[in-house]
Parts: C-alpha cells; sequence; structure tokens
C-alpha cells in the first residue's frame, strides 16, 4: 500500500502581512525547483500539521503550506478573544492565497485541500482558474448549507448519544433550533466560563461525528480548541458566505483543470452525495470512492492521494 513520504522539514518560512492586521504564517517545503502545490488544511480553524508536507513526493515538488487567518502560527490568533473574526471570510482567504502566490513568485500551482480546505480550494479554483493546474480534494465538501446541518443535525441519527449531549450544550430550546448559531452565541459570550464549556462541547462533538476516530490531541489544548471552535461557528452560521450550491452551479468555471476527488465511503460528517454531483458537473475530474471515512490520514485515503500526487507531478 502506498504510504506518506518521510518527515521533511521547511526550507523556507515566514509571515506574510495580509491586511486588516492579520499576518499569516507559511512553509515551504520539498524541492525549490520542484512543481509549485499549495496544502489547504481543514476546519476552517485547524492549522496545517507537519503530515500534510508528506503527501507529496519531496524530490518533484515545491510544497506550500500556510494556516488560515486566526489558526495555526498566524496572528491574531483567534483563540484570544479580542480578536476580531470580522475580517475572516472564505473571500479573504481566497485573496490570502493569491497574496501569497505573488509573493513566493509562483505563476501556477497544484491545489491540495481536505474537508473545509476543498471548499476553499474549489472557491479559490472557480476565481483564479488560470492559477490552477490541478487539484487533489480529500474528504470532499461545498459546504452548502444543506451540508451544513447534516453535520450538526442529521449526523445525530448515527451518533445519538453524542448527539443529545451536543444538543444539550448549545443553549437552545427546542431540538429543531439551529446548534450552529447555538454555540455562535455561547462562544462570543461575554463569560469566559460559558466560551470555554461551548468550545469543549462543541469539540467533543468533532471527535465523536468523525467515524473511527480517536479522540484529537489538538482538542486538549485550550488555546486550540477556542480558535477552532470560534472559527468554525463563525463560517458557518455564515453559510462560508456561500450562495445556495455555488460551487456547483459554477463547475463550469473549473473546466480544463484535472482533478481527484476522493472520499470515504463510511463518511459519516461529509456525506458522498456532493462529490458526486460535482464530479458529474466536472468532467475533467475523477472521482474516487475509498473505504474510509472522513480522516486524510486513513490509509486508504492517503494510498489515494499519494497515488494522484505521483500522477500530476511526474
Amino acid at each position: 500500500m502506498t504510504g506518506l513520504f518521510p518527515e521533511i522539514e521547511p526550507y523556507d518560512a515566514g509571515h506574510l502581512e495580509v491586511g486588516d492586521g492579520n499576518s499569516v504564517y507559511w512553509e515551504t517545503c520539498g524541492n525549490p525547483a520542484g512543481k509549485p502545490a499549495v496544502v489547504l488544511h481543514g476546519g476552517p480553524g485547524s492549522g496545517c500539521t507537519p503530515t500534510h508536507r508528506r503527501f507529496f513526493d519531496p524530490s518533484d515538488y515545491r510544497i506550500v503550506l500556510f494556516d488560515q487567518r486566526g489558526s495555526g502560527r498566524s496572528t491574531p490568533h483567534a483563540g484570544d478573544f479580542d480578536t476580531s473574526l470580522e475580517p475572516n471570510t472564505t473571500d479573504h482567504l481566497v485573496r490570502d492565497m493569491e497574496a501569497l502566490r505573488s509573493h513566493l513568485g509562483i505563476d501556477q500551482w497544484l491545489v491540495f485541500g481536505n474537508s473545509w480546505g476543498s471548499t476553499l480550494g474549489l472557491v479559490y479554483s472557480q476565481q483564479h482558474p488560470e492559477r490552477v493546474t490541478e487539484m487533489v480534494l480529500l474528504a470532499v465538501t461545498t459546504t452548502d448549507r444543506e451540508e451544513i446541518h447534516w453535520l450538526y443535525h442529521g449526523a445525530g441519527l448515527t451518533f445519538p448519544e453524542a448527539w443529545e449531549r451536543f444538543h444539550a450544550g448549545a443553549g437552545v430550546s427546542s431540538r429543531d433550533d439551529d446548534l450552529v448559531a447555538g454555540y455562535y452565541h455561547l462562544l462570543n459570550s461575554a463569560d469566559p466560563a460559558v466560551r470555554e464549556q461551548a468550545a469543549v462541547e462543541w469539540c467533543r462533538w468533532e471527535d465523536a461525528v468523525v467515524s473511527g476516530a480517536e479522540p484529537n490531541p489538538r482538542y486538549d489544548d485550550p488555546r486550540f480548541r477556542m480558535a477552532f471552535a470560534r472559527i468554525v461557528t463563525h463560517y458557518f452560521d455564515n453559510g462560508a458566505w456561500l450562495k445556495p450550491r455555488q460551487i456547483v452551479r459554477n463547475a463550469h468555471r473549473l473546466h480544463g483543470i484535472p482533478a481527484v476527488l476522493i472520499h470515504g465511503r463510511l463518511d459519516n460528517s461529509a456525506l458522498l452525495a456532493p462529490a458526486r454531483e460535482l464530479a458529474g458537473e466536472w468532467p475533467d475530474s475523477e472521482l474516487v470512492v475509498v473505504d474510509a471515512g472522513h480522516l486524510a490520514s486513513d490509509p486508504a485515503m492517503v494510498e489515494a492521494a499519494v497515488k494522484a500526487t505521483n500522477r500530476f507531478g511526474s
């Protein structure tokens, strides 16, 4: 089975001022003269990890990673309550990608994203198709309102005990109330104890709904936990500032961009249907369905992703 490439360290890194008081952390790994590829992490708000570097042959690729606004090593950090999330939207992130591409002197790059990162990659590529050579997307999402509702309501059919606790922590009165809105309100409370408890419950649900996953140790860090919960609810309460079915309706803008869409057949948090619909509207894409859940680290997901980057890198 094809696995991840060995661990590597960046050969260059820095912070890029992108406006609105935000400074985005970036790093480059692999071959400075190699094929450029940009990695878009999930969440939103998860930040990049060293594992993201390992989906690419470092002798073939110039691998660019960055932490999206408010997350990871970017500043200001959303774990600090006085950090405003107003200048943190999908369009801001797309502009940050263009600023980083220009800063690094890259004309075109492969776009690689997992989960939320696939949504961001699709929005970016529909706005700037001339900058994209290929795409590799894992756990494909389009962050439509129906997908958000499934993740925080529908998935409760599969995880009823965990969902009951998640619902109880949302501070809402009805089972039909919007849980994302409920947690978004709690995470903006003036009471630090209320905010902290809301972040704990939010991340507990995230652990539960990722099929077969061990508890994410990153959620043990209060600062990471708070930033993640704040950013996710900020984005999803606003529908990621996307119009209904925007990505699928704009699939024609992706024509001519080769892509591999990789999705887990056992993914309970992001259903297969949106990936299938998108692939049906995108003749240059190939949908690969594997026996896996949502995690990019699942061996079946890794194998499919590395095969794709090897193909595009050769």
